[in-house]
C-alpha cells in the first residue's frame, strides 16, 4: 500500500512509467519551468501533488517517450535497422495514386522537388525504365540519401542540394530551362526522417535541441525556434502561433512561454511540450483528437507554427510552385501532397490561378451569410459576380481532378498519412 507523505512512493511511480530522469525544469504534472525540484514542491503540499501525479501517471497515454541520443548519420543506421526488422524506414504517402496521376513515360524527365528519404522517387524508379529523377531538397541528410540511390541507378538521379527559392539558379547547371521536365512531384511539410530524428528538435514526444531547421547546420545564422521563443516578444509569439499553428489559445500559451523564459531559456523539445502543457489544465492535455480519434498533444500545433516559421515554409512552398510551373513542359503533370490546411489552402489558389497576395475568396458559408444581408440589387451583382468567379479559370493549370486523400487502408498501415491530400494538374 502506497503511502501518500512518502517521497520514496512517488518517486517510485515516476521510475515505472520512465520519468525518474526527466530534466529538473519539469515539474511533476509538466508545469511551466521552475527553480525548484520535485522535493521541494511536494514538501510544500505531498497529499495534493500525489492525488495529481496519481491520475497523471494511471492516465491512458504516457505525455513522452524516452529517446536516444542519435549521431549525424542515425538516419542511414535507423533505415538499416529497420530492413533488417522488416518494418519500412520510410513508408511515402499515396504513392499509387502519385503514380497514377503523372503517368510517367520510359526516358522522361521527373523533378521530385521533396526528395526527402526518397520513398517516391524510387518507385517511380521501379516502375518506370529509362527515366530521369531530379532529386532536390534542402535537407543535407537528404542529399545523401539521393547521392547513394544516384549510385545504384547510375545516370537516372541527378542530386541537387537547395531550397525551392534557389532551384531557379541552381538546375540550369543541370541542363534543366523553361518546358524541361515532364512531371514534377513536390511533398509538403516535414519528412518522417526529421520527425523521428530527436536532434533535429521536431517531434514534441523526443527530448531534444529545440532546432526544426530543416536546412540543418548549412546556414549557422539562421534563427533556429529556440531562437524564436526566446527573441519573439509575447505578442509577437502569439501571432505566429495563431497565423502558422491555426491555434485558438494562442494568448495563453504565449503568455506561459513568455513567464518560463523569464525563470529558464527554453532550449529542449520537451521543455517547450511540457511549458504548453502547463498552461492548460490536467484533463485538457490530451483532450485534442486527431482524425483517427487519437489523443493529440495540446503542443502539437504550437510545434507546427514554429517549423513553418523558422522555415519560411509557406513562401518556400509558392517558391516551389513557381518552380514546377516554370519547367513543367505543356501538357506536363503536377503532384501536390500537403499535410495541413494552410498548405493545402496555398497549392488550390496557385492551381486555381488566384493573386496569393491578395485575400482568399470567401467560403460557401461565408457567402450564404453574405447573400442574407444583402437586399435587392445588391443581391442580383453578387450573384453575377459569383458566376464570373465560378467562370475563371487559371491561364497556366487545368485541375485533373478534386482534392485525393488516402484510403482507409493505407492509413490503418501508415498512420501518418491521415491529414494528406493530393492535388494533381496538368500544365497549359
Amino acid at each position: 500500500m502506497l503511502r501518500r507523505n512518502s517521497l520514496r512512493d512517488v518517486y517510485a511511480l515516476f521510475a515505472l512509467f520512465g520519468l525518474a530522469q526527466m530534466p529538473l525544469y519539469c515539474s511533476y504534472f509538466m508545469v511551466a519551468p521552475c527553480t525548484r525540484t520535485l522535493g521541494d514542491v511536494l514538501r510544500n503540499n505531498s497529499s495534493r501533488v500525489f492525488r495529481r501525479c496519481w491520475r497523471k501517471l494511471w492516465h491512458p497515454v504516457k505525455l513522452y517517450t524516452g529517446s536516444v541520443t542519435l549521431s549525424p548519420d542515425s538516419e542511414f543506421r535507423n533505415s538499416e535497422m529497420s530492413t533488417q526488422s522488416g518494418k519500412p524506414f520510410h513508408t511515402p504517402v499515396m504513392v499509387k495514386e502519385v503514380l497514377k496521376f503523372l503517368d510517367i513515360k520510359p526516358g522522361q524527365v521527373v523533378l521530385d522537388l521533396t526528395f526527402g528519404a526518397g520513398g517516391h522517387s524510387k518507385a517511380i524508379l521501379q516502375s518506370v525504365p529509362s527515366v530521369t529523377v531530379v532529386a532536390a531538397d534542402r535537407d543535407p541528410t537528404a542529399f545523401q540519401i539521393a547521392q547513394r540511390l544516384a549510385e545504384e541507378y547510375t545516370g537516372q538521379v541527378k542530386p541537387v542540394l537547395g531550397r525551392f527559392s534557389e532551384l531557379n539558379n541552381l538546375l540550369p547547371a543541370l541542363g534543366l530551362g523553361p518546358g524541361g521536365v515532364d512531371a514534377a512531384l513536390l511533398d509538403a511539410g516535414c519528412s518522417s526522417m526529421q520527425m523521428d530524428s530527436a536532434e533535429r528538435g521536431f517531434s514534441l514526444s523526443k527530448d531534444g535541441p529545440l532546432d526544426m531547421r530543416m536546412d540543418g547546420d548549412r546556414y549557422p545564422d539562421m534563427p533556429c525556434a529556440a531562437d524564436v521563443v526566446n527573441a519573439l516578444d509575447q505578442q509577437a509569439l502569439a501571432s505566429v502561433l495563431a497565423v502558422y499553428g491555426e491555434e485558438r489559445h494562442t494568448r495563453k500559451i504565449a503568455a506561459a512561454i513568455a513567464q518560463a523564459r523569464s525563470i529558464y531559456p527554453i532550449g529542449r523539445t520537451l521543455q517547450l511540450a511540457s511549458i504548453v502543457a502547463g498552461a492548460f489544465p490536467v484533463s485538457a492535455l490530451y483532450a485534442r483528437r486527431d482524425r483517427l480519434q487519437r489523443p493529440s498533444h495540446v503542443a502539437t500545433k504550437t510545434f507546427q507554427a514554429l517549423r513553418i516559421f523558422v522555415n519560411d515554409e509557406l513562401k518556400e512552398l509558392h517558391a516551389g510552385l513557381r518552380v514546377a510551373q516554370t519547367l513543367l513542359r505543356p501538357k506536363g503533370r503536377l503532384c501536390v501532397l500537403t499535410f495541413h490546411s494552410l498548405e493545402d489552402r496555398l497549392t488550390k489558389r496557385f492551381l486555381r490561378g488566384e493573386d496569393l497576395a491578395a485575400p482568399p475568396r470567401r467560403s460557401l458559408r461565408q457567402r450564404a451569410k453574405a447573400r442574407l444581408e444583402l437586399e435587392g440589387e445588391e443581391h442580383e451583382e453578387e450573384e453575377e459576380n459569383e458566376e464570373e468567379e465560378k467562370g475563371r479559370e487559371s491561364k497556366y493549370w487545368v485541375s485533373l481532378k478534386k482534392v485525393i486523400k488516402p484510403s482507409e487502408e493505407e492509413v490503418k498501415e501508415n498512420p501518418r498519412a491521415r491529414s494528406a491530400k493530393l492535388r494533381t494538374a496538368v500544365r497549359r
